[in-house]
């Protein structure tokens, strides 16, 4: 593993593109995160089509690097103008913001990002060890292990329904319709073309995602009212804070980055979910909790900690089974399908060497992530006085010139018109979009095996529930949806007899 590690490192600082597009999507991915209202995922989305171009290994270190800064640039707009640019920061505004309005957003800036820098040290190294170690465990996979896999992961789409699971469900169903759209992957008969040549190839994935995310974003912030971000005068020497804020913190940032990297893991949940935890945690644990909200070191760490551990947490099911458990990691997923590997159990013995170069560009990442949040804060926070009507024109024309690139066709084009309209109005009518994006990727999943694991079995379906590992996902997938059943139902039921 070791070893293998080495040549990763070898492969990116022996290769200056990849070291420069991991400066430029670091960088990328600060911005994306810092300004309100264009999240990571658009940032992945958008960029996605000019990797299409670069190496695999390459390419899929920019997005990775793109994920890393997204994921910490959230605390900047979190601290100095009190509004998340991510979800995973939304923690970071309870006492990052009242630190800043002490005078003292320089500090809040600083030990911020050294607690982003630990979380995501912390879930890179789990990441690393724990990654191989499953894979070889799930490369005993059949068909029928596959399908039942794939049926976890669409069941873990309920917890991505936000409130209502049926909205959630439908958004998955119809991804998965817009997938079947095309020839059949085991005999290549026409499906949904109605006499269209175009249609015959199907919808590209990479339309899909840039148009569902990227622009209906834009077509969403578009149509909003803009405010001029009025952002807070601050002041930071060297890393912003002394020694003395990081007495006694030890136990939170271990605690806090462990708390991201086991909801990490859990596909559906993310960083979002983990840096309110880990600030909870952290204020219950605390011998001073009435100080949490009025501007301490403690809850600034267990946010940023807990969210940026969250990244190695979500590689770990993405790189071993397939699973993507949010947006981000969707794309992802998206990416690794682009450059022609699949994500499983198989990633490690087909593609081994690229995936420890993305190991490897990932640390380098999570370094340069640092540099250019401490050295280069006064460009960042310039950036958010960026006006919309600039920023917006340049995200469309980048996003049109990557859709026809990838395989020069006009109608990749108007297929992201299709599908960012069509984002758009899910948003509009409280339609999730993840559960779309996880129905449409893991649809061809679900049929090639299923339908192997017929001609394997003859037939006779009831093999599915005989084979241990099989039956046991399957399993996982009735606790998981009847677990978000139950979630929905309890609030409903709590408020009708009060």
């Amino acid at each position: 593993m070791l070893g293998m590690l080495l040549e990763g490192f070898g492969a990116v600082f022996t290769d200056p593109l990849s070291i420069l597009m991991i400066i430029v999507g670091t960088s990328v991915g600060i911005v994306f995160g810092a300004l309100p209202g264009l999240t990571t995922v658009a940032g992945l989305s958008m960029f996605l089509p000019i990797t299409y171009a670069m190496s695999s290994g390459t390419g899929l270190s920019m997005l990775t690097a793109i994920y890393i800064g997204g994921m910490s640039g959230g605390l900047v707009s979190a601290i100095l103008l009190n509004i998340p640019g991510t979800p995973s920061s939304i923690a970071t505004c309870f006492d990052g913001s009242p630190m800043a309005k002490n005078g003292q957003a320089g500090r809040a800036l600083g030990l911020a990002v050294f607690a982003s820098l630990i979380g995501t040290a912390i879930s890179l190294l789990f990441m690393v060890v724990l990654s191989p170690t499953l894979a070889n465990l799930t490369i005993k996979f059949g068909p029928w292990e596959y399908f039942s896999v794939t049926v976890f992961a669409l069941t873990l789409i309920s917890s991505l329904t936000g409130k209502s699971i049926v909205k959630g469900l439908l958004s998955a169903l119809f991804g998965m319709m817009f997938a079947t759209v095309g020839l059949s992957p085991i005999d290549s008969a026409k499906r949904f073309t109605f006499g269209s040549l175009q249609l015959t190839s199907g919808f590209n994935l990479l339309a899909v995602l840039v148009g569902l995310y990227a622009i209906s974003e834009v077509l969403s912030t578009a149509g909003s009212e803009q405010e001029k971000a009025q952002v807070r005068e601050y002041k930071m020497r060297g890393l912003g804070f002394t020694l003395k804020d990081l007495k006694g913190q030890g136990i939170n940032f271990v605690r806090s980055s462990l708390i991201g990297l086991g909801i990490g893991i859990l596909p559906g949940i993310g960083g979002s979910t983990s840096n309110i935890i880990a600030y909870s945690v952290a204020k219950t644990s605390s011998k001073h909790p009435e100080k949490f909200g009025t501007g301490i070191p403690d809850g600034i760490i267990a946010s940023e900690a807990s969210n940026n551990a969250s990244i190695g947490g979500a590689m770990i099911p993405l790189l071993t089974l397939g699973i993507p458990g949010d947006g981000a990691t969707a794309i992802l997923l998206g990416g690794f399908m682009l450059h022609g590997m699949q994500p499983g159990p198989l990633l490690f013995q087909s593609n081994g060497a690229t995936v420890y170069q993305i190991f490897a560009s990932m640390i380098l990442s999570m370094i340069v992530m640092a540099l250019v949040m401490y050295l280069g804060m006064r460009a960042i926070v310039k950036v958010l006085k960026v006006p919309a009507n600039i920023l917006l024109p340049l995200i469309v024309v980048l996003c049109a010139i990557g859709a026809y690139a990838l395989n020069n066709r006009v109608f990749d084009m108007w297929g992201l018109i299709l599908f960012g309209i069509i984002g758009l109005a899910m948003s509009k009518a409280g339609v999730p979009a993840p559960p779309f994006i996880l129905g449409f990727i893991l649809e061809s999943a679900f049929e090639t095996n299923l339908r192997r694991g017929l001609e394997y079995s003859n037939g006779n379906f009831q093999e599915v529930f005989t084979r241990p590992i099989s039956a046991m996902f399957l399993v996982l997938a009735i606790v998981s949806l009847a677990a978000t059943l139950y979630k929905q139902y309890k609030p409903k039921k709590a408020t009708s007899e009060e």
